[in-house]
């Protein structure tokens, strides 16, 4: 698990900080305990994400646990989590490599009121949240090679964009970005993304889709395996379209949302994100859909 720490108050950012937690003595119903080598890392530290494993076959045996940071200075920073609940002291959280990011324009550095919705004023913009990686880092292992994916939103075209990443090889090395690109189509506003793979390499990218001329709706765009890489060649589709806008809610929408994968047939994906039936506030409603691309 990654926190984003902060001060009593809720004034100050102290740093990301990684903690595992004893899921074995957990599931068995016994005492457990957490591990956190390290504290607060410092304001100056990106936020980070760890690896949440999708499919049936684990990461190889003794593999440490894979975080990954957003890439505020222009590249990802890949930790690695080795984890020792016998002995806590012995487990580590070290920096493993940083693969640099394809170029990018940070989306409303300096505000919360960012992304327009139809029927809201500026006091009612909603927060892109545009200043880490967006839930999940999901890590899949092919057998022959090992994947993470995410995302995080950018400013792409004058509106909001979704910057997409597959990192490759990031708990043995060399770790290398295998594909990124952002996904703007056109002058629709696309934030609070998530990206999941299934077990045939195909990629889905869930996000809320929003403007001045339309309420937050829910979409998805995806890609085959076969598909060019850094393109999300299958289109985008609408899951849901809402029907109302928020207001006064202190900007914050959706944190987060949640593509993840069917475990039955491990090619199914589904999406959870929030959306209005009608403008109000703190009234949000929790919409979940699944698909496939093949």
């Amino acid at each position: 698990m990654s926190v984003n720490v902060f001060n009593a108050l809720g004034t100050a950012f102290l740093g990301p900080q990684p903690f595992a937690f004893d899921r074995a003595m957990m599931l068995a119903g016994q005492p457990a305990t957490f591990v956190s080598p390290v504290g607060p890392l410092g304001s100056n530290v990106a936020p980070f994400l760890p690896a949440d494993l999708d499919g049936s076959t684990l990461p190889p045996t003794g593999a440490p646990n894979s975080y990954v940071g957003f890439p505020a200075n222009g590249r990802y920073t890949v930790y690695h989590f080795h984890v020792d609940f016998a002995t806590p002291s012995n487990s580590t959280f070290t920096t493993f490599a940083h693969p640099r990011a394809a170029a990018f324009t940070r989306l409303c550095p300096t505000t919360r009121s960012c992304v327009p919705q139809l029927g809201a004023g500026g006091s009612s913009k909603l927060d892109a949240i545009a200043d880490r990686l967006m839930f999940r880092l999901a890590y899949r292992n092919f057998g022959t090679f090992e994947s993470v994916v995410s995302n995080y939103t950018v400013s792409s075209g004058g509106v909001a964009g979704v910057r997409w990443f597959e990192l490759r090889n990031v708990t043995a090395g060399p770790v290398r970005v295998f594909q990124q690109s952002t996904y703007q189509p056109d002058t629709t506003w696309r934030w609070m993304g998530s990206v999941a793979m299934n077990s045939f390499g195909d990629l889905a990218v869930g996000f809320s889709a929003s403007s001045s001329s339309i309420f937050p709706q829910i979409r998805y765009a995806g890609r085959l395996v076969t598909d060019p890489k850094n393109t999300l060649a299958q289109g985008e589709a609408h899951l849901f379209d809402g029907t109302g806008a928020q207001q006064d809610t202190s900007n914050r929408w959706g944190d987060y949302s949640s593509m993840s994968i069917d475990p039955v047939d491990d090619a199914t994906f589904w999406y959870t994100t929030e959306y209005y039936d009608t403008t109000s506030s703190f009234n949000w409603r929790t919409r979940i859909g699944n698909f496939k691309l093949r």
